[in-house]
């Protein structure tokens, strides 16, 4: 099987991977009790902000998992997907925020949608930019590796210290970070 055709397997289960763990870490809080150990990597509230973090966080760890089997044959492998986690994260409120200016609040269903098209955006990103050989050299591949811990550290970060702004706050309790 050719590198090309492994990626894209990988790549589809990449997909499938974020939508299953990112809709179970959206419930993750409640099921334990509303630790605040999970609090970091599970959603606590319904930001935004949360829905961002439960996009990025399985991308980040299937993108450590893929790392060995394709580091070698792509030399542009940290940049991409550093380019590719930041388009995904960035389409949500994007998305977001265009539904609800034009219609309102947008229903969960859709935020669902929005949740799913970012996802698959990210993968076929990642694939389309891996397979052309775009952004290779060890400097952009530093600033990739920079640019996928930088989201992780602060996706937990503002979880416990949120900042007092519309992307952080929940639209049903009008909460910020951990509820009360």
């Amino acid at each position: 099987m050719t590198v090309r055709r492994q990626l894209s397997k990988w790549e589809l289960v990449g997909f499938v991977f974020v939508g299953v763990v990112g809709t179970l870490l959206h419930f993750a809080y409640g099921w334990f009790g509303g630790s605040r150990l999970v609090a970091g990597f599970a959603g606590v509230n319904n930001s935004t902000w949360e829905h961002m973090k439960l996009l990025f966080l399985p991308y980040f760890v299937f993108t450590m998992v893929q790392y060995p089997s394709f580091a070698e044959p792509y030399r542009n492998y940290f940049a991409v997907k550093a380019a590719a986690g930041l388009a995904g994260i960035l389409l949500i409120p994007l998305l977001h925020y265009t539904v609800a200016g034009m219609f309102g609040a947008p229903p969960a269903w859709l935020n669902m949608a929005i949740f799913f098209l970012a996802d698959a955006v990210m993968y076929l990103l990642s694939c389309y930019l891996l397979n052309a050989f775009l952004l290779r050299g060890p400097l952009w591949q530093l600033l990739g590796f920079v640019l996928l811990w930088a989201p992780l550290f602060a996706f937990v970060y503002f979880t416990y210290r949120p900042p007092y702004l519309p992307l952080f706050r929940d639209p049903q309790t009008f909460q910020y970070g951990i509820p009360n």
